[in-house]
């Protein structure tokens, strides 16, 4: 196994110009601060190389998710949404200058579960970090609306019809480089 650090994705912990590709793939999406995420990759990037980010889209079925949970937990107020990353005008708009060009494709992951769309919230609930916050901030009652409108999603955006779930989840591929 190689080396892993652990960073903040607002401060990351290089020197400027240190690596030849730097990729983040639905990780630095969820910093609070776009502008000083966007600095800090192209600080750590040598000129022409290659910034990767996937990003989940406002319009795909995780941005789905996050805006059926924010009607139960409102966001921070003025905390930016982590899917605006998945929008193109803004990613370009957030790199500016420093990068002498950007490719966005909007793609697909397969999400599949071998179980129902209850259970994939339930594990959702359990061990991903937003569901968890959103279900922890929540009494009894209000956790059971919650619950209810996420098996809802996944089951209108369930695909398979085998007791499992199946659900396409949108991102955008961002490729930038370095100015």
């Amino acid at each position: 196994m190689g080396n892993h650090d652990e960073g903040d994705a607002e401060a990351l912990p290089y020197p400027d110009a240190s690596f030849d590709a730097t990729v983040t793939m639905y990780g630095a999406m969820f910093a609070p601060r776009p502008d000083v995420v966007a600095a800090e990759l192209k600080r750590v990037t040598k000129p022409g190389g290659l910034i990767a980010m996937g990003n989940w889209t406002p319009t795909g079925f995780i941005g789905q998710m996050f805006k059926t949970v924010g009607a139960h937990v409102p966001p921070p107020p003025g905390m930016p949404s982590p899917v605006l990353w998945g929008v193109d005008e803004k990613v370009r708009e957030r790199f500016g200058d420093g990068v002498s060009k950007i490719e966005t494709t909007p793609r697909m992951v397969p999400f599949a579960f071998p179980f129902s769309p209850a259970e994939v919230v339930e594990l959702f609930r359990v061990y991903y970090g937003p569901a968890n916050k959103a279900f922890g901030a929540l009494d009894e009652e209000k956790q059971a609306a919650l619950r209810k409108d996420l098996e809802e999603l996944w089951a209108k955006h369930n695909q398979a019809t085998d007791g499992t779930t199946s659900v396409d989840c949108e991102y955008l591929e961002v490729v930038a480089t370095r100015a």
